[in-house]
């Protein structure tokens, strides 16, 4: 089966994870897709295949060599993001793609173009996936799920390509943040692995923010507003007080690279009661405890003009810069970046500008860089594949594992 058609049968499944359910995995369609890729690994003769009440799959492609190689592992996570519906999800084939505007949909007028999305450019001639315009396409991280399936099956098709023990696994919930927390790393075996959930073609990350998630809740004070005067506290323009005294240029919509930011996701609320929700992310760790520092210094600001106890902040750390596990091992890198090379591929090294499982791991003591699936605009209806990328992704995991031999 190529990877193209078992990219075409993941997104079939409806993954899509919650962030507002306390289980794991967030939602119980996530265990579908698992039990069909367990059916998949055993089918291809795969040994200690395991699959747990939480939807984490685990495999073996045992070594067929004697000599003394690394267990390397590669992950891709099941669900798709919260985002936007996963359901019946319609695939679309753009074969050679001529750099003009794609119509995903002509009845509501959904438009993926150049003028909007100019990376599209990059890949005219290759044969891009797109969705219909009413679900996102799930190729974060089916796409990867379908990589690392096929690189499987093409070792135990090439057995003249010698290796050592390589360990597959697929895990739910990446998108809302929660996709090691329940990993067993212990039971994964692995020297290190990659994910294979990065985007463009060639990227390779092993940088990533750090990150919190904060809540800020005012408590007001409601009276008739004809009697108001002096009396009453408005809750929702506290909130947006507060919005306005973090700086504006350090929105996402403004920065790039390295560049930090705080991200309001969320807002509402009453006179009596309201909140914002923001996501606080920065690569450097001083920049980033500033940041939280200064969301502090605000609530304490606010709490002396006004009633003590007005606002609260609430601050969940949710996962650390890779770098400072992986980069002390950069054989990690250096290895994915000569497969890369050897399959062709420009290696494109850059800090991800947001979060992987591979972060979490690396901090669990399993290193984890993060190597390109191939698939751009995620986690909405302008989300898009090139067929080549996702081949390339292919050969270069095959790449990874002959290399690590020598």
């Amino acid at each position: 089966m190529t990877v193209l058609n078992r990219f075409l049968n993941y997104v079939s499944f409806d993954t899509q994870s919650s962030e507002t359910s306390d289980t794991t995995p967030s939602t119980g369609k996530q265990i579908l897709l698992a039990q069909a890729l367990k059916a998949e690994c055993e089918a291809m003769g795969l040994t200690e295949i395991s699959l747990d009440e939480h939807a984490y799959l685990m495999a073996t492609l045992p070594a067929n060599t004697d000599a003394k190689i690394p267990t390397i592992g590669f992950i891709a996570h099941l669900d798709t993001s919260p985002d936007m519906s996963g359901e019946n999800v319609k695939p679309r084939i753009v074969k050679n793609y001529d750099g003009k505007d794609i119509v995903l949909n002509e009845k509501e007028n959904i438009v993926l173009s150049p003028k909007m999305f100019p990376e599209l450019l990059h890949h005219a001639g290759e044969d891009l996936i797109v969705t219909d315009g009413t679900t996102l396409l799930g190729a974060d991280d089916k796409a990867g799920i379908a990589e690392i399936m096929t690189a499987v099956q093409y070792l135990i098709d090439h057995p003249e390509i010698k290796h050592g023990k390589i360990r597959i696994a697929f895990n739910p919930d990446e998108e809302i943040g929660m996709g090691a927390s329940k990993f067993d790393v212990a039971l994964f075996g692995c020297e290190w692995a990659y994910t294979m959930d990065g985007g463009e073609i060639g990227e390779l990350e092993y940088e990533n923010f750090n990150a919190a998630s904060t809540k800020i809740t005012v408590k007001g004070l409601n009276v008739h507003p004809g009697y108001a005067k002096n009396k009453m506290l408005n809750a929702s323009l506290i909130t947006m007080q507060f919005a306005g005294m973090l700086p504006v240029t350090e929105r996402p919509e403004h920065t790039e690279g390295y560049e930090g930011f705080f991200h309001l996701t969320g807002m509402g609320g009453t006179v009596e009661e309201a909140t914002l929700s923001y996501i606080i992310r920065d690569h450097d760790r001083n920049r980033f405890e500033q940041r939280l520092k200064q969301l502090q210094d605000i609530t304490d600001y606010l709490n002396k003009i006004y009633p003590a106890g007005t606002v609260t902040l609430e601050i969940k750390q949710q996962y650390r810069n890779m770098r400072e596990i992986v980069e002390p091992q950069k054989h990690i890198i250096e290895l994915a970046k000569s497969a890369m090379q050897e399959a062709g591929v420009t290696p494109l090294v850059r800090p991800i500008r947001g979060g992987t499982d591979g972060a979490q791991l690396s901090f669990k003591g399993l290193p984890c860089p993060n190597i390109f699936a191939g698939g751009l605009n995620f986690h909405g209806r302008y989300e898009w594949v090139p067929v080549q990328s996702m081949e390339k992704a292919v050969q270069v995991i095959v790449k990874i594992v002959e290399l690590a031999v020598i």
